[in-house]
């Protein structure tokens, strides 16, 4: 984000915040604000998952779904695939020292959304839109 400071007609100065695309905001919720990936991201917090129970555990995602996410997280070095077994293929994932560290950040979102009761705030505008 930066500050300019620019005058209007009356020639009053104005100071504008702006936020430059991408601005960091931006950046950090393209990590982990696409579908699922939070949520993929918190359940890792335990340690190694595998995929199977992560599916399990994201009950309204596709297999295909989580997939395509998980391959996102680990390109952006959040997560980590390992191969368990080759026969038949088992495969773990678990958090980088970089996943682990936006641990903190949906840990706070999660208390907001528990303290201000989101989910019900987004029930009410989508029943009265």
């Amino acid at each position: 984000m930066g500050s300019s400071v620019k005058t209007d007609t009356k020639g009053r100065k104005i100071v504008l915040n702006e936020c430059k695309e991408p601005c960091s905001v931006e950046k950090g919720m393209r990590l982990i604000g696409g579908k699922w990936k939070g949520t993929i991201l918190y359940h890792l917090k335990d340690g190694p998952v595998r995929f199977n129970d992560l599916a399990r555990m994201l009950g309204g995602a596709s297999k295909k779904m989580i997939d395509q996410r998980l391959k996102e997280l680990e390109s952006e070095d959040m997560v980590v695939r390992k191969v368990i077994s080759d026969r038949p293929i088992a495969v773990s994932y678990e958090l980088t020292e970089f996943g682990r560290s936006a641990l903190v950040i949906l840990e706070q979102i999660r208390l907001w959304s528990e303290k201000y009761n989101v989910g019900e705030k987004v029930k009410a505008v989508a029943v009265s839109a």
